[in-house]
C-alpha cells in the first residue's frame, strides 16, 4: 500500500501510492476509506523500518493501538497517485502518536490521528 518512501525523518514521513484498479481495497472503482487509514499505518512502518535500518537495527513490527479525530474528506478513484503524510507528534517509549493526512492533487483526502505501538 506504499510505492515509495519520499521522505523519513525522526518526525515525519511522506509516501506516494499508485493505486491499480485490482487494489482489494477499491470497490466500484474507489479507493475506500480503510485503504487510506491501511497506507497512514503503512507509511510509519515504511518510515520507521527505514530509519531503523539507517541506524542499523533491523526494523520492528508495529500495531495500531487506536485510530481517532478521523475525518473523510473524499475519497480518490483507481488508476491515481495519492501523496500520505504523516508527522510523530508525541512519543513516549515505543508508543507513538502520529497525524496522518492522504492528498490527491494537492486536496486532502483522509485525516487522522493514530496511536502505534512499536515492539
Amino acid at each position: 500500500m506504499v510505492s515509495n518512501l519520499i521522505k523519513a525523518t525522526s518526525k515525519q514521513f511522506e509516501s506516494d501510492f499508485f493505486v491499480k484498479s485490482d487494489n482489494i481495497f477499491v470497490e466500484d472503482g474507489i479507493l475506500t476509506e480503510a485503504a487510506l487509514i491501511e497506507n497512514i499505518a503503512q507509511t510509519c512502518a515504511c518510515g520507521f523500518g527505514y530509519l531503523d535500518g539507517q541506524n542499523g537495527a533491523d526494523a520492528k513490527t508495529g500495531y495500531i493501538g487506536s485510530i481517532s479525530k478521523l475525518q473523510v474528506h473524499q475519497l480518490p478513484p483507481a488508476n491515481c497517485r495519492i501523496v500520505t503524510k504523516v508527522v510523530v507528534t508525541f512519543q513516549l517509549g515505543n508508543i507513538f502518536v502520529i497525524t496522518g493526512e492522504n492528498f490527491l492533487e494537492g486536496k486532502k483526502l483522509l485525516e487522522c490521528e493514530m496511536k502505534i505501538v512499536v515492539q
